[in-house]
């Protein structure tokens, strides 16, 4: 795969907290870079977001605007959320982890896909570094937000 790439942050709140607020998708637009909508266009067997669930985004990277559907392929709350994409530009899979951590929660994002062949070899590098640019400000807001929703950090 072109991009294959984690970035992590500690957030001095429990997981729970972080876990319950980062894995519900209508959060999504309030902490993630370039969403500019988010629907749950298909809920789980059992009804609601969990395995099988699909979230519709609609985001902007690179300038460009990008519709894309992820499938929740692992939901383990507070400490797993895994999703693929079914219908993207490019195939992909964002994995969400939140584990405990002496000074709250260790927070991991890590995306893996892109272009693949020719493009791979020229794309990849870039689209690394501007994911995980996009990444880090998505843990950054992610506590920021989290901070504003407890009246401080």
């Amino acid at each position: 795969m072109a991009i294959d790439v984690t970035v992590r942050r500690v957030i001095p709140l429990p997981p729970e907290r972080v876990a319950g607020y980062a894995m519900d998708w209508r959060h999504d637009t309030e902490w993630t870079q370039g969403i500019r909508t988010a629907e749950l266009t298909r809920p789980a067997a059992g009804g609601g977001f969990g395995v099988g669930a699909e979230v519709t985004r609609t985001a902007s990277f690179l300038g460009r605007r990008i519709d894309y559907v992820l499938r929740v392929a692992a939901h383990e709350p507070p400490g797993l959320l895994d999703m693929v994409s079914v219908v993207a530009p490019m195939p992909m899979r964002v994995t969400y982890t939140f584990t405990d951590h002496p000074r709250g929660t260790l927070a991991a994002i890590r995306v893996r896909g892109g272009p693949r062949g020719l493009l791979a070899r020229f794309a990849g590098p870039l689209l690394s570094r501007q994911v995980r640019s996009s990444l880090g400000k998505d843990l950054r807001d992610l506590e920021l937000r989290l901070g504003e929703r407890a009246g401080g950090v």
